[in-house]
């Protein structure tokens, strides 16, 4: 197993972990992008708007997974969910992250 194929179960692995903690997936591409394809039962919160929907995800009270084409803005999502002690893990592009759940 290449370090890469290491990273990658563990990543899958650690996803499976918050799915059965009960995990809701937010995707943060545009609603143009979401509606041409989306994870279903994500929820589509643009990042552009993520920092005025923290209260309202932390009333969820649940670990989320973050998503987006690439994984790029989906890891700037969990960063600044982080920031507000939102249990998160940047789940990568949506169409990989569709393949693992």
């Amino acid at each position: 197993m290449g370090l890469l194929d290491f990273f990658l179960k563990n990543k899958e692995e650690d996803i499976k972990g918050f799915l059965n903690k009960g995990a809701i997936i937010i995707d943060v591409r545009t609603k143009a992008e979401y509606s041409q394809g989306a994870i279903t039962g994500s929820k589509n919160i643009p990042l552009q708007i993520i920092d005025s929907k923290i209260d309202d995800i932390k009333k969820l009270n649940k670990p989320i997974i973050t998503c987006c084409a690439s994984g790029m803005r989906s890891g700037n999502a969990a960063s600044i969910l982080k920031r507000h002690n939102i249990e998160v893990i940047n789940g990568g592009g949506w169409a990989s992250l569709k393949t693992k759940l």
